[in-house]
């Protein structure tokens, strides 16, 4: 029998479900090998508190899935960080309410902000490009130095500052409240470009790797020189 899925914004009562939310925020980033690879508990129960987050829970108070925003540039920025499902109840379709709420939540708390998000999945795109956002380039994004520092937990954070925060494994996405396009324009762009969208995430993921891959190299081809000629003066 299919239960019944409570989607609803998160509250202080919600807190005994902090450390289950943060250990599958890990353990999903470990299994993707990119993203944000954790939160603190007290960090989530605060977005609770401060009704900053939204979660899904079944009828029987079972946990399913979370999401929280976060706010940049003294409110000219805001995001929505940290979807999450439970393994048991992904590819049903809960991703992308979690997403339709924390949004509708994110445009009623701050009016006037541009809502932004950074994924590195083809899947989140989508629901992004339903709700109106569009592909940009990092420098459209806040530059509030926070926000950027919160990146440091991501395993890929070299790469990121190798690219001095221009490009990364992530795509950003954002939603303008100002000047955007209708969500059913956004939608059917992406859906008529998810094969490009999918053929260029792939190329430069590979390309990063491949690019960090031979500076790493290069590194200890450099270390191993300066080795041997060390020893060379200590025994010459």
């Amino acid at each position: 029998m299919e239960q019944h899925i409570i989607v609803r914004i998160a509250n202080s009562g919600d807190a005994h479900f902090a450390e289950t939310i943060t250990a599958e925020m890990e353990e999903s980033a470990k299994a993707r090998g990119t993203g944000i690879a954790k939160r603190s508990i007290s960090y989530i129960i605060q977005k609770m508190i401060e009704d900053k987050a939204v979660i899904a829970l079944t009828e029987n108070n079972t946990w399913v899935g979370f999401c929280y925003i976060e706010e940049w540039s003294h409110g000219e920025f805001v995001a929505n960080s940290g979807l999450i499902v439970a393994p048991a109840f992904r590819k049903t379709g809960i991703a992308k309410q979690i997403k339709q709420r924390i949004f509708q939540l994110s445009r009623e708390k701050y009016p006037n902000a541009k809502i932004f998000g950074l994924t590195t999945g083809l899947a989140v795109m989508k629901i992004n490009s339903d709700l109106g956002y569009e592909p940009v380039t990092y420098s459209e994004l806040t530059q509030d130095e926070t926000f950027w520092s919160g990146c440091k937990s991501c395993v890929n954070y070299d790469i990121l500052m190798s690219k001095e925060r221009k490009n990364c494994f992530c795509t950003a996405m954002l939603y303008d409240p100002a000047d955007h396009y209708e969500p059913t324009e956004t939608k059917e762009h992406f859906n008529k470009k998810s094969k490009v969208y999918e053929r260029l995430m792939n190329i430069k993921q590979n390309g990063f790797r491949k690019a960090f891959q031979k500076k790493d190299k290069n590194k200890e081809e450099k270390k191993n020189r300066s080795l041997v000629s060390m020893f060379s003066l200590i025994f010459s």
